[in-house]
């Protein structure tokens, strides 16, 4: 039998090695019916490879590719090399401006698709045939591959099925798969990719997703002919693989083709591998494969997202909102579920607090609407019963002993009654617990952080965590670790903790010494030593107890302060408790250093004591009034004037501050210039026992300079009113007078037939003002809005692209497109423009499309379209 094959043997390839713009591809045939020679079959092979739209370079244009054939029952070569001739490209990508419901759209997802054809006639053969094209290598940083992820190449290729299959099955041409490939995917959201296809011959088709190959090397990234099957598969990260590309979150309908699910949260690009399995008369003949990167974009779809329910177990007010935010203009509209009105706001996140009148659980529903035609909703439960306070303590220390953990939650309403322990052990798994009041054993020192979480009956749940340290020995808590009494004191030791007590000493008797709380009555100074046994493990500690015969007292040195101060008392000994007397101007008579504040001459007597021991004795204090101060009346200034201090003062001496604004701060009456409300503080001293100043305040208030604005200048038609706006300050006054429907407000009416200037004065009631001007053209036509055909940002003449309005009241938008029709620039302000820029970028030299509406003096709609050319 005489076999035909178009084959090329020997050519040079165009491919480099850098293909860091491949996104992608997909190899599909189509039956072209009998070879010139019997028993054989001709195909036209096509591939298609996406590469990235930013791609130039030659080894990403290739003129051509070059395709394997390999004969499917023993894997080997058929033939030489097919160069398949580039034939035909197109770009598809995501138009931003094309789904106002999505925010922060991606405005770079964009593919371009290079078409590669060939024609071959093959012998039918009962295997069939494989035809690969192989290449190295993909992107960098794939994130659901194994990194590096640029060192990873790829295989497309497709399956010719044998006369083994069906006796038919050769007169076959594989399916296409749809060429919806950009789309926008927003992380953490819902999403839809279409990877359905069309079958030529009407076979069915099942899908499934399935791992990509590798192909290609470093070494040599473009070979001329492809390693053999089978192709070695992907190697994923982890929590992805071929069936799980967007982690198990998102799968494909194996009727439709369409994938679905909630996007992964990690930004950039992504693997999928779809799998249209061919069925003919029920039997598999044929499975083909897409290969395509898609991107994971931070942009964020319009969706009602509320959690499955809500606690609120502090107040009757509570506050809802959305979980993520929609794009601006959205408008959330809410339903508390307990009679009350609905709520509708466009906070951007839907923000809304609602105040309960009574405990229970409410169904609460979210509609969010934007735009009058993107529309989501969703509904939730909420708990409401305040009065939810978690809480544990803790009992033992000790490595390897247990220790007791104790809820203490208290809730107004029901009782808690689920616990989740987690005692922070990193030497073991099973260190949880679901019981109210549980023990564990660490094998570890060090500090461990236990987390409970503990939910009440009535739905009310919350997390505590506190940090606890595992010690060798247990811990011994003393109320003091050396004290004093006197000599004919009984004293009470004081330790707590877990564990037994056993109190020991050289000296004197102890009673209940097997008590965390012994007595002692100690004539000397003695030492006390306690043993703690916790479960086994031991510590111990000492108290000092220093015992005297009587107490040690000096109430200090008589003194004087200022009147209306304080003067700390300080007396000396060794006393352990006071008493002062007479109480009335002290804050404490019961402490060892009161404040006291005397209106005059005042003795304090103080009585000291250690246990029945006590000493008295007494200090006096003598208040001496502030030396007099005046600084002035305040005052207010306009910008830029000058104010007359007037001081006086009984005292020997004075200073002023600040002084930087003042021309003179030596005397009682200088003369201030600030620029800005200030306050001057006049301080004098005097020498009759008070040693800190007098203080006196005056305020220099300046009133703000006045910004008198009269308004831009404009242009009108003649016979329209002209609303003038002036602001700067309360008062106003116009010239001249003509035309004006007032002359001294703020907002006169101008009507008038000829250019004009008017000159506005603005001014306060102390005399403070300011001036403006506003020129106002008049124009002997219709209202219109006049837009430049040409604009240079570079120049001088027209740097700004922006509308002219005359006789127009309200600009409701200037719009500027691009050639692909997205939107550059927009405003609703007159006398805004375009630059040229679009994110600080400059926009090519060209022609741009642009549209201007706005309302005349009347309320009629003028609207406009055209070009304009940006010059570079």
């Amino acid at each position: 039998m005489k076999k035909f094959l178009v084959i090329l043997i020997g050519l040079a390839l165009a491919f480099s090695a850098n293909a860091e713009h491949i996104k992608g591809g997909e190899m599909y045939y189509t039956y072209l019916g009998p070879g010139t020679a019997p028993n054989t079959s001709s195909y036209s092979i096509t591939f298609k490879l996406f590469i990235d739209c930013s791609a130039t370079s030659e080894g990403q244009l290739d003129p051509f590719v070059s395709l394997s054939i390999f004969n499917k029952t023993t894997n080997a070569l058929y033939g030489g090399p097919v160069r398949a001739q580039f034939s035909n490209e197109n770009f598809t990508r995501f138009n931003p401006a094309s789904n106002p419901c999505i925010g922060n759209p991606p405005n770079d997802v964009c593919y371009r698709v290079r078409e590669y054809n060939a024609t071959v006639t093959l012998p039918n053969t009962p295997g069939g045939y494989t035809i690969a094209f192989q290449r190295c290598c993909r992107i960098d940083r794939i994130v659901n591959l194994r990194q590096p992820s640029n060192s990873d190449g790829a295989t497309y290729y497709c399956e010719i099925p044998g006369t083994s299959v069906l006796t038919d099955a050769f007169k076959n041409s594989s399916p296409r798969f749809s060429p919806n490939d950009a789309t926008a995917i927003c992380r953490g959201s819902n999403f839809r990719l279409d990877f359905s296809v069309t079958d030529p011959d009407s076979d069915s088709i099942a899908y499934k997703l399935c791992s990509g190959f590798v192909g290609g090397s470093q070494a040599d990234p473009v070979p001329e002919i492809s390693t053999p099957p089978p192709f070695s598969e992907l190697s994923y990260a982890s929590g992805y693989s071929g069936t799980a590309p967007l982690s198990p979150n998102a799968s494909i309908n194996p009727f439709t083709g369409i994938i679905t699910g909630i996007a992964p949260a990690g930004l950039g690009q992504y693997v999928i591998t779809a799998c249209a399995y061919e069925y003919r008369k029920g039997v598999l003949i044929n499975i083909h494969r897409k290969d395509i990167h898609v991107r994971v974009s931070d942009c964020v779809p319009l969706q009602a997202l509320l959690k499955p329910d809500y606690s609120f177990c502090d107040d009757f007010l509570v506050t809802f909102r959305n979980e993520q935010n929609n794009p601006p203009g959205a408008v959330y509209t809410w339903n508390f579920g307990d009679g009350t009105p609905e709520v509708s706001n466009s906070d951007m996140q839907g923000l809304v607090n609602h105040q309960y009148a009574d405990t229970g659980s409410y169904t609460v529903r979210l509609k969010v609407v934007l735009a009058g035609q993107c529309i989501d909703s969703t509904s939730t439960i909420a708990n409401v019963f305040p009065g939810f306070f978690p809480g544990f303590i803790t009992q033992g220390s000790c490595l390897q002993t247990p220790i007791q953990f104790i809820d203490t939650t208290a809730s107004r309403y029901g009782v808690a009654n689920k616990w989740r322990w987690n005692f922070g052990d990193a030497t073991s798994q099973a260190d949880t617990s679901v019981i109210k009041n549980p023990t564990w054993k660490y094998s570890s020192l060090g500090a461990k952080d236990v987390q409970l979480i503990v939910e009440s009956s009535r739905g009310c749940r919350d997390t505590i965590t506190k940090q606890i340290e595992i010690l060798d020995k247990p811990l011994i808590p003393l109320a003091f670790k050396d004290t004093l009494i006197c000599s004919v004191d009984t004293l009470q030791l004081q330790a707590s903790g877990p564990g037994t007590f056993s109190w020991t000493s050289s000296g004197s008797g102890i009673l209940n010494e097997n008590t965390p709380t012994p007595l002692v009555w100690p004539k000397t100074t003695t030492d006390y030593q306690v043993t703690v046994n916790e479960y086994g493990c031991i510590n111990t500690a000492s108290v000092r107890v220093r015992v005297v015969d009587f107490v040690t007292l000096d109430a200090g040195i008589d003194s004087t302060i200022c009147l209306t101060d304080g003067g700390l008392l300080n007396p000396k000994g060794d006393g352990l408790k006071f008493i002062w007397s007479p109480a009335a101007t002290l804050n404490d008579p019961n402490i060892k250093n009161p404040m006291a504040t005397p209106t005059g001459t005042t003795t304090y007597s103080v009585i000291a004591s250690i246990g029945k021991c006590s000493a008295r004795d007494e200090v006096t204090i003598t208040p001496i009034p502030y030396p007099q101060a005046f600084a002035g009346n305040d005052t207010t200034i306009c910008f830029g004037s000058k104010a007359n201090l007037k001081a006086s003062m009984v005292a020997s001496r004075f200073s002023w501050s600040p002084i930087s604004s003042l021309d003179n701060p030596s005397i009682l009456n200088p003369v201030a210039s600030p620029f800005a409300t200030t306050t001057y503080l006049l301080r004098v001293f005097d020498t009759l026992g008070c040693p800190k100043p007098g203080v006196s305040a005056v305020v220099v208030n300046v009133r703000d300079k006045i910004l008198a604005f009269a308004g831009n200048d404009t242009a009108i038609v003649i016979g329209q009113p002209l609303q003038l706006t002036g602001t700067g300050a309360p008062a106003f006054q116009w010239t001249p007078s003509s035309g004006l429907s007032a002359t001294n407000i703020y907002n006169p009416v101008a009507r008038i037939n000829d250019n004009i200037t008017y000159v506005m004065r603005a001014f306060t009631e102390e005399g403070c003002e300011g001036f403006d001007t506003i020129n106002v053209r008049v124009f002997r036509t219709q209202p219109d809005i006049f837009v430049p055909n040409a604009f240079n940002p570079a120049g001088t003449k027209n740097p700004v692209f922006r509308p002219v309005p005359v006789g127009i009241s309200t600009l409701d938008y200037f719009r500027v497109f691009d050639r692909w029709g997205r939107m550059v620039f927009q405003t609703s302000q007159t006398g805004k423009g375009w630059d040229g820029n679009v994110a600080g970028k400059p926009q090519p030299a060209g022609a741009y499309v642009w549209m201007v509406s706005g309302r005349d003096y009347t309320g009629k709609t003028v609207s406009k379209s055209g070009t304009a050319v940006l010059i570079r």
